[in-house]
């Protein structure tokens, strides 16, 4: 008895293969993609930007009434000194009494955020040590009250990307 030839072309196995290859490629690629969107910035670039957005009117405000003290700052980072805010008046005269507090880290993620208080060293003058500072860009915002001044809220705000050099 002869054998039968086998026939040649495409097969319901080839067809599977194909199916589940194309299918694979999909969901690998997809989960790079997953991979690297879940490990990088969140996207999240203000906490309850919601009650920020109502507050809006008063933020505009705010600065209005920031601009028309004519204040004139000054903001320093070094390695050594940390960091450094000089607030003066329009006359040059230093701006004292001031509790100034916010947050320092890197632009592109809040893994490095901090919390920091700055203390006046000199009249108009206030600073705040940080440790282990690499070289790069930085950004801080800071927020100064009246020191003994109640519950009037911040009467200066600060937001500035600061270069450290190596």
């Amino acid at each position: 008895m002869a054998a039968s030839p086998e026939v040649q072309g495409l097969r319901g196995r080839h067809v599977l293969f194909a199916f589940l290859g194309f299918f694979g490629v999909i969901f690998a690629v997809n989960g790079v993609f997953l991979y690297a969107a879940l490990s990088t910035h969140t996207g999240v670039v203000a906490n309850e930007p919601y009650r920020k957005g109502l507050n809006y009117n008063q933020r505009i405000a705010a600065f209005q009434a920031q601009e028309q003290l004519g204040w004139a700052e000054e903001t320093t980072l070094d390695r050594d000194a940390g960091l450094t805010l000089t607030l003066h008046k329009s006359d040059g005269t230093p701006v004292s009494g001031l509790f100034v507090a916010g947050t320092f880290g890197r632009p592109s993620t809040d893994k490095f955020d901090r919390r920091i208080v700055l203390t006046e060293v000199e009249p108009g003058r206030y600073s705040a040590k940080i440790e282990a500072l690499e070289p790069g860009a930085w950004i801080v915002n800071l927020e100064a009250t009246w020191i003994g001044g109640g519950d009037k809220g911040p009467v200066y705000r600060l937001r500035k990307r600061l270069w450290l050099k190596s």
